[in-house]
């Protein structure tokens, strides 16, 4: 009660700070992008209806391309067209290499040592170098193509064990997803029928359900600094640092057990068999061996909590396959060039990727009009720089609204329109800045090949396999938008499955465990 009676008295002092600030921001370079006119204390905070990115780029159409709104007391400058993206990430790339210090960064991203949320510098192209050329190179990812093939497998025979019920394709990806990271960085699974330690499972689980709840919530503290002394989000800092804490655990009892079972097995004849598929962990403790500094327990810790972050994404399958169900023709198309260039005796394979034009361009379309983070993350302006013209001030941050580009009718042909053959110049448009799902620049997300392969795999086989129809009997999937961590749909996809009579005979031994 009496922080509450404190910080009411306060208000005028507030409102003088705020006016100060905002005076000091905008007197430091003139020539700043437009903006419209904020309200005292919170900025332009009440112009942010949900879905958000929809709404910056409803204010780029009054705006322009490049204008400023403040969150609160946070500078922020919204970036809404592929030339001056093109400036943010060539022309000024080191300049808004670096990410603003958010709490989610301290609490969740260890104190700003993990990929997402690390500053620019050596600790950055240390870990950045580490995922290119260790874990998520073209050879790393193909040497351990197996387990992606298997948890592929194993997602069909479940479906074609639950044929004709109501399945959650979103718990079913997600689930996927976890158990395919997990399997490539530690080999275990976490998910399905074959788990072994029970109690680690639920701890795992646990850890998991929590990230993605404490993960999708705003702090306030971030728009007003000055909300610090009168403790209101100390809950939320807490159960971030409680759930660091339990997530630091779990990742260094992995690092323990593998440098224990690497040790048992150091003397074995087989221990150092070429063939040998070693786990994610076991390559960056072999490298620590040879460079304790560089490969410390921390940074491995790291690494594996910014790839399982990554791994909680599922949007784009989910939308890939709504889109696809909302659309037969295409979808009858597509089947068709998987059943004339794969076949009926087996799955669709990473392999067979470049060999599926049409289904590529499906999608990238589904990219271009549904990206994972229609913002991308935002960036952090270290020194004065100029996009487009304006003059940006060193400390003001940076969002690219990637979704507002991808879905711009003067970019695009009728950009609400599924048309996946719209994507024959892909790379032109890539080159352009006119899509960037992942980002560009050096800041672009590491895990995009990762990424393209198992939508790719999975979406194949899914379409190549089965037959789809809602759950509850409806025309249409509802393809509402909702954002939390990324770009999600509002409501899960939930539908029924039937195997598809070409492939019936090869998935009735997937359905049997034969095959």
């Amino acid at each position: 009660m009496a922080s509450l009676f404190s910080f009411c008295i306060c208000i005028p002092l507030l409102y003088t700070v705020y006016y100060v600030f905002t005076n000091i921001f905008s007197s430091k370079l003139k020539n700043l992008p437009p903006s419209p006119l904020p309200l005292p204390l919170i900025g332009h905070l009440h112009l942010l209806k949900k879905p958000i990115h929809r709404t910056l780029s409803k204010l780029s159409e009054q705006y322009g391309p490049v204008y400023l709104i403040w969150f609160g007391f946070w500078p922020v400058v919204v970036v809404s067209s592929p030339s001056a993206v093109e400036e943010c990430l060539v022309k000024n790339d080191a300049i808004l290499a670096n990410r603003p210090s958010l709490m989610i960064g301290k609490c969740l991203g260890s104190n700003f040592t993990s990929l997402p949320w690390i500053p620019y510098g050596d600790l950055w192209r240390n870990v950045r170098r580490i995922l290119s050329l260790e874990l998520l190179s073209n050879l790393s990812l193909q040497n351990l193509a197996g387990i992606r093939s298997d948890e592929a497998k194993l997602l069909i025979q479940r479906l074609m064990n639950d044929q004709g019920q109501v399945v959650d394709m979103k718990v079913a990806f997600f689930e996927l997803s976890l158990n395919n990271m997990m399997r490539m960085m530690a080999g275990k699974r976490y998910y399905g029928d074959s788990v072994e330690d029970v109690k680690e499972v639920k701890r795992f689980r646990e850890i998991q359900v929590e990230t993605f709840e404490l993960s999708g919530k705003s702090n306030v503290e971030d728009i007003f600094p000055f909300m610090r002394w009168t403790g209101v989000a100390k809950g939320l800092e807490k159960s971030m640092m409680e759930l660091h804490t339990k997530r630091d655990e779990f990742m260094q009892s992995l690092i323990d057990e593998h440098k224990v079972r690497m040790e048992n097995e150091r003397d074995e004849s087989n221990s150092n068999s070429e063939d040998k598929r070693k786990t994610m962990v076991e390559v960056l403790l072999s490298l620590q061996e040879n460079d304790p500094e560089n490969y410390r327990d921390e940074i491995i810790k790291g690494l594996m909590l910014a790839m399982l972050f990554g791994a909680t994404d599922t949007s784009t399958l989910e939308w890939g396959l709504s889109l696809l169900m909302n659309h037969p023709e295409i979808m009858k198309k597509v089947q068709a060039e998987i059943d004339e260039k794969v076949g009926h005796d087996r799955l669709v394979d990473e392999s067979d990727l470049n060999n599926l034009p049409y289904f590529q361009s499906i999608i990238i379309e589904t990219l271009r009009m549904y990206p994972s983070a229609p913002l991308l993350v935002p960036h952090l302006a270290s020194k004065d720089c100029t996009i487009g013209g304006y003059n940006i001030p060193a400390g003001t941050t940076l969002f690219i609204n990637a979704w507002g580009i991808q879905n711009n009718p003067n970019i695009w042909e009728d950009p609400e329109t599924f048309k996946p053959e719209r994507f024959e110049g892909f790379k032109v448009a890539r080159k352009e800045f006119k899509m960037m799902p992942f980002g560009s620049g050096r800041r672009g997300c590491p895990g995009e090949g990762l990424a393209m392969r198992v939508v790719g795999s999975i979406l194949g086989s899914l379409v190549q396999c089965f037959d789809w129809e809602t759950g509850g009997g409806e025309k249409k999937v509802d393809m509402t938008e909702e954002i939390g961590i990324s770009l999600q749909k509002a409501q899960p996809l939930k539908v029924k499955c039937h195997p598809r009579p070409p492939i019936l005979n090869f998935l009735s031994k997937i359905g049997s465990g034969n095959n």
